[in-house]
């Protein structure tokens, strides 16, 4: 194969391509600053010479703690430019995680915001042979002049371009890496399912170290020109003062997000009238929830993905919202899912359940520095998700939940996800999620962690009475507990570990 059709994907190409087309164009928006595609192209294309000048080399790693900021994109596509792979860690980590990631991604060098330099340092200072550190917003200056003669490497589409830290909810967290060619990929079909032009303003509030961060929305974005209005951290007021002020068009969030919106007084005054769809991800969005939004004149788009799907696999159409409600859609363009039976060791051929397969060029190589996992992970080129889901007649597809996450009661499997939804649909629940613990008669049955809407005094025993007449009775929870609300990751998920301890710890 030619060095020309080894590179047709690689995305430092897409901002040279765009710089070159619409220079004088907005590409970010940072606090009241902005920054054109020509001073992004300039100015990644500076600093890739200035990485490589330094000693770093094609294929090394380079660590960030950062906040979403403009110059964190600079360094992105420095990277992508240069064949080196930007590692974002995740700035929520304790010291000790963070330490324990750089040892296992071993980065030639660290880069941090000034606001989480003392937590990068405090890290460095556990590790045995702790990477230069420098500060983000100085990056150029701490590098020093650069040669413009000297000539970027030749970057292959199967070249790494992210690592991205697995968020550690089954174990200790792994890199998944993530290849030009897995991002180019997940983008053509993104935006076949989700299209996006040059007139689009995207709002990213999902933090920088997840792969929503990159792959849903913002680099779609920068391809096709359009202006992305960075936040450093979501906060529903200021999102709302936003959306009116920059009349923002498209947004990606999780369903907490568009509740704490919803909640919020100012929502049902503020002028939505810019804004014609959001993303959801992470979980199904309740019924009630769409209809708020599609009653403000918003179109809803749901769907599935993991990281190492980098990540879209399944996608629901906005008119499929209400119709198909806890269904996440069918397959992306590029993109094959198939079910697998585990007891059979078959794939199941029309409506059935099963865990999800997935197979396509989005599909990761595999763990950074980590063969078992990476083995572990696929069934011949299959990647195998863990989760489980039902397909039906027509082709859509409808989460159980996690095969790991599934407990047995009295015999019976029972999918925390089809439970969750029901509760979901009760008129007086907000928020919602299903976890196991022992039981001495049934061996494990489900405890219900539930958010009450608004002011309202939940009713247990007709919230219990809903469940009974929606469910089996082995899937009835044995215990519903109202909170103010559910603990969640950095990126919005429902924290299932912190809910376990505290079903088991029975406070």
């Amino acid at each position: 194969m030619s060095e020309r059709a080894t590179n047709l994907h690689v995305i430092g190409r897409w901002i040279e391509d765009r710089a070159r087309q619409t220079p004088q164009r907005i590409a970010i928006e940072f606090i009241g600053h902005t920054l054109t595609y020509g001073e992004l192209d300039a100015t990644s294309g500076d600093l890739a010479r200035a990485l490589l000048q330094n000693g770093l080399s094609p294929g090394d790693r380079v660590a960030t703690l950062t906040e979403n900021r403009p110059e964190h994109v600079v360094l992105f596509y420095a990277c992508a430019k240069a064949g080196l792979i930007l590692t974002p860690l995740n700035w929520r980590l304790s010291a000790p995680e963070i330490a324990a990631q750089l040892q296992t991604f071993e980065p030639a060098l660290v880069c941090a915001s000034p606001t989480l330099r003392p937590q990068i340092d405090q890290a460095r200072a556990l590790t045995a042979s702790a990477p230069p550190t420098l500060d983000l917003s100085r990056l150029s200056i701490e590098l020093g002049p650069v040669s413009t003669d000297l000539e970027l490497p030749l970057v292959a589409d199967d070249d790494g371009l992210l690592i991205i830290a697995t968020s550690g909810t089954t174990g200790t967290p792994k890199g998944v890496v993530l290849t030009h060619a897995n991002c180019f990929w997940t983008n053509v079909g993104f935006d076949l399912a989700a299209p996006m032009g040059g007139d689009d303003v995207v709002l990213q509030v999902l933090p920088q170290f997840h792969v929503g961060g990159w792959n849903v929305q913002p680099l779609l974005a920068w391809w096709k020109g359009a202006t992305v209005v960075l936040e450093s951290s979501f906060e529903p007021e200021r999102v709302l003062d936003i959306i009116e002020r920059r009349r923002i068009t498209t947004m990606m969030g999780v369903p907490a997000t568009y509740l704490l919106l919803a909640q919020h007084p100012r929502f049902e005054g503020a002028d939505l009238t810019s804004l014609r769809r959001v993303l959801v991800g992470g979980a199904s969005m309740p019924l009630a929830l769409i209809e708020v939004w599609q009653a403000r004149g918003v179109e809803v788009v749901q769907g599935y993905g993991l990281t190492e799907a980098s990540p879209n696999v399944l996608c629901l159409a906005p008119e499929d919202a209400t119709t198909h409600l806890g269904s996440v859609g069918k397959p992306y363009s590029y993109v094959e899912v198939a079910l697998h039976d585990n007891l059979t060791d078959t794939f199941i051929i029309g409506a059935g359940r099963g865990e999800i397969y997935v197979k396509g060029p989005n599909v990761f190589p595999g763990y950074w520095n980590n063969p078992a996992a990476t083995a572990a992970a696929f069934d011949e080129e299959w990647l195998r998700t863990g989760d489980v889901a039902e397909r039906d007649d027509a082709g859509y597809y409808r989460i159980c939940g996690r095969a790991k996450e599934m407990f047995i009661s009295g015999g019976e499997n029972v999918y925390p996800a089809e439970v969750e939804q029901v509760v979901l649909a009760y008129v007086d629940v907000d928020d919602a999620a299903v976890v196991a613990t022992a039981h001495s008669r049934w061996g494990e049955t489900g405890v219900a962690f539930v958010v009450a809407k608004g002011d309202t005094t939940l009713d247990i025993v007709k919230l219990t009475e809903h469940c009974r007449s929606n469910l089996a009775p082995y899937k009835v929870p044995s215990q519903f507990r109202v909170i103010d609300e559910l603990p969640r990751t950095p990126v919005g998920k429902v924290d299932k570990i912190r809910l376990t301890k505290l079903a088991h710890n029975g406070s």
